[in-house]
């Protein structure tokens, strides 16, 4: 069977896009959101942890809203904190947040593992969310440095 210009065409067009999909980085966001956890994280004198970093992301659904999920982990303490509300106008903007240490003593100097959510949260109507979905995620080390 004879392959005509239109279905090689087509064809290729397919084999392009299953490329592109399956060459897409592991830590790809969908819809172009995107968010990064800086390689640093810091301790306060007053005892709170900073993490901070950048991130993008385009407009939620329209029942939803989009914020930001920061967590660090060192030997057997894992500790989340929350950076707030997202800003999504496809722009790049800075990210932080802070959390006290006061049950989590003995997160020191040192390594830890930091990560990064944005997460939509998308309400049906009451006061509780309908689904939390992670639509921009970063996990890497970080060095934590402590003012105290």
């Amino acid at each position: 069977m004879a392959t005509t210009g239109p279905r090689m065409a087509l064809a290729a067009l397919a084999a392009l896009g299953a490329t592109a999909v399956f060459t897409a980085p592991a830590n790809a966001a969908p819809y172009g959101n995107g968010i990064y956890v800086s390689s640093e994280a810091r301790i306060a004198p007053d005892g709170t942890i900073h993490l901070f970093g950048e991130y993008h992301c385009t407009a939620p659904s329209p029942s939803g809203a989009v914020q930001i999920k920061a967590t660090i982990e060192q030997e057997d303490v894992r500790l989340s904190i929350g950076g707030g509300d997202a800003q999504c106008d496809g722009a790049v903007h800075d990210w932080s947040a802070h959390g006290t240490l006061r049950l989590t003593p003995t997160v020191h100097a040192g390594e830890a593992l930091a990560k990064a959510e944005l997460q939509e949260i998308r309400f049906g109507g009451g006061l509780l969310p309908r689904s939390i979905d992670t639509v921009a995620q970063d996990a890497h080390p970080v060095r934590v440095i402590d003012h105290r």
